[in-house]
């Protein structure tokens, strides 16, 4: 990985610093629209602030561009990954460069609204470490889609006990507290959702609703790649599907030894008409 930063401005009276992490695959024509809202919501905040854009080995102009942004405004940073490890390895790179009190995690293609991130602020000022934007709806996804969903989560939530934030995405703000404990998590398959609800910290949701991508694009989530994750997030989170495995194998074996059994006995008491069958 590489980092195109500057240290960042240190003091006794600095103001709390806000990072912002934003995973980019490919988003090279989005960059400035992005920029030019963001940029006004953070310093509506009067925080001080990074924002850390996160290039998952795009092939387009996004790396460059940024690096174009950097020399122009060097709370602009970004951090190159040697390919596309996919958006949950991205945001995990993200928070660990994060030096923000707080980091904000978002998308860039501006369905996560910046003019949302005051609010998020806000609440963490009220004390809170987890504040997530929660969708009002979810009309922007196909019926089909809501119908898996709900099927998801009522399954994550039987299968590993965890409940996930509600209507929640990866649009959210962290404590420093609530990031350091998911940095220290070590999960190469990471299903990011899970785990800012398995480690707790008082929690609380922000109602927002989606907007449509500016470019009437579509989301680059396949149904192969959504069921790649389902499954990954499942396998994280329980050990049920290890737990049933070892039962089977331990019946299987139960049943190899009676039957080994069987044949010994039945041997000693009647013989074997199949000469070396028995050994």
């Amino acid at each position: 990985m590489t980092r195109v930063s500057e240290e960042p401005s240190t003091g006794p009276h600095a103001a709390p610093r806000l990072s912002v992490i934003v995973p980019m695959l490919n988003e090279a024509r989005g960059i400035d629209a992005l920029l030019a809202r963001l940029l006004p919501a953070l310093e509506s905040t009067d925080l001080d602030f990074e924002i850390i854009a996160v290039d998952d080995g795009s092939v387009d102009d996004t790396l460059e561009i940024l690096k174009q942004r950097h020399a122009s405004n060097a709370r602009i940073k970004a951090l190159s990954l040697s390919r596309n490890f996919g958006k949950e390895i991205a945001v995990a790179a993200g928070l660990r460069h994060a030096s923000g009190d707080a980091v904000v995690i978002m998308d860039g293609d501006l369905q996560h609204p910046p003019e949302l991130i005051p609010k998020l602020v806000a609440q963490w000022r009220n004390g809170y470490d987890v504040v997530y934007a929660q969708r009002i709806d979810r009309d922007a996804d196909s019926p089909t889609r809501r119908f898996l969903a709900r099927i998801f989560y009522r399954t994550f939530r039987m299968l590993s006990g965890t409940r996930l934030h509600e209507n929640a995405g990866d649009f959210r703000l962290l404590s420093r507290s609530a990031v350091a404990a998911l940095n220290r998590l070590g999960e190469r398959a990471r299903f990011n959702k899970g785990l800012y609800a398995w480690i707790g910290f008082k929690s609380i949701g922000v109602p927002f609703d989606v907007p449509e991508r500016p470019d009437a694009g579509k989301s680059r989530w396949r149904p192969r790649q959504l069921w790649h994750f389902a499954l990954d997030g499942l396998a994280s989170f329980t050990t049920i599907p290890l737990r049933i495995w070892s039962y089977l194998g331990l019946a299987i074996s139960l049943l190899a030894l009676a039957f080994g059994l069987y044949i010994i006995v039945d041997t000693m008491l009647y013989g074997n008409s199949v000469r070396g069958y028995p050994t």
